[in-house]
């Protein structure tokens, strides 16, 4: 395993800035994302540290150069819209972004890209089925023709009154990742697994290791604490965000130790990237950058070196 983190929370340091900082800090690999340049309403959203709008053989060069002489590895390219939101013309612009990352992941030579199936969020599971099917089939054929696997996150996107009843991803659980493997049984359709998002569902996040460690491409690292009491006060049916709060890896609900025995017991060698969205940590740019630090301070404790 190589420990990473995601790019997403230095929004403001450059491509070269984010890649000094890591070979500084001695992590080994980061996830760059790649919204389109404009702003973004959502957090976290929005953020260009490679911009695959016009990209080439010579932008490819470019990042390859700035991170080979730091030998730091892209571990994937990030961009997490909703590709299936009731719009289809707003959909579109999210599928025609998702083909330029996975064109730019094969210019790398990355191989890999993260993203969401996304969902209409006033629509069952079953209701969405149709319209998964019919944009991710064309996407995953397209990313087997550019040689790049796909890692859909597992995270609900379920937070904030815009994202209810439903959330704004489908892939969020085991009963969906078999359906949908299923359905597009493709090598190069997978999960970016993060345990936080099955904490605060209530669910056992190392089971899922060893049934479906073939198809985890990439591991998200992020902690949540689920507050118990106000749990008991605003039931399950609330918005997520009114029992649980994301923390930093050791600060949270996941047992870390137990994680990493179990994804090593499996088989797992691939990229585990600290994901950090700890609102205690996001008030100054030095603060975020110490939240990478201790995260990995912790991590590397579990990892081996």
């Amino acid at each position: 395993m190589k420990l990473g983190f995601c790019s997403a929370i230095l929004p403001d340091l450059s491509l070269e800035e984010i890649i000094e900082f890591a070979s500084d800090e001695q992590f080994e690999c980061v996830e760059l994302m790649c919204w389109p340049k404009g702003k973004a309403e959502r957090r976290y959203a929005g953020v260009t540290h490679v911009d695959v709008t016009n990209f080439d053989q010579n932008a490819a060069r470019r990042v390859q150069d700035i991170v080979g002489s730091a030998g730091i590895e892209i571990s994937g390219l990030g961009y997490y819209p909703n590709p299936l939101a009731p719009d289809p013309a707003e959909a579109q612009v999210y599928v025609e972004h998702i083909k330029r990352v996975i064109s730019a992941a094969e210019l790398l030579g990355v191989g890999q890209m993260n993203t969401f199936v996304g969902r209409d969020w006033t629509l069952s599971v079953d209701d969405n089925w149709p319209r998964f099917l019919e944009t991710w089939k064309p996407l995953v054929k397209f990313a087997e023709d550019h040689n790049v696997r796909i890692g859909i996150e597992n995270c609900p996107m379920l937070f904030s009154r815009d994202e209810w009843p439903g959330g704004k991803n489908l892939a969020t659980s085991p009963v969906i990742w078999r359906r949908m493997f299923e359905d597009i049984p493709s090598k190069n359709f997978g999960l970016n697994f993060d345990p936080s998002h099955f904490v605060w569902q209530r669910m056992d996040y190392l089971k899922p290791l060893r049934e479906f460690v073939d198809r985890i491409f990439h591991v998200h690292a992020k902690d949540v604490r689920v507050d118990t009491d106000r749990l008991d006060e605003v039931g399950i049916l609330a918005f997520p965000l009114q029992f649980h709060t994301p923390k930093l890896p050791g600060l949270g609900d996941v047992q870390w130790g137990r994680f990493f025995s179990v994804l090593g017991e499996a088989g797992y060698q691939g990229p585990v990237c600290i994901e950090v969205e700890d609102r205690a940590y996001e008030g100054s740019l030095e603060l975020r950058k110490a939240s990478l630090r201790q995260s990995g301070y912790y991590l590397r404790n579990f990892m081996p070196r």
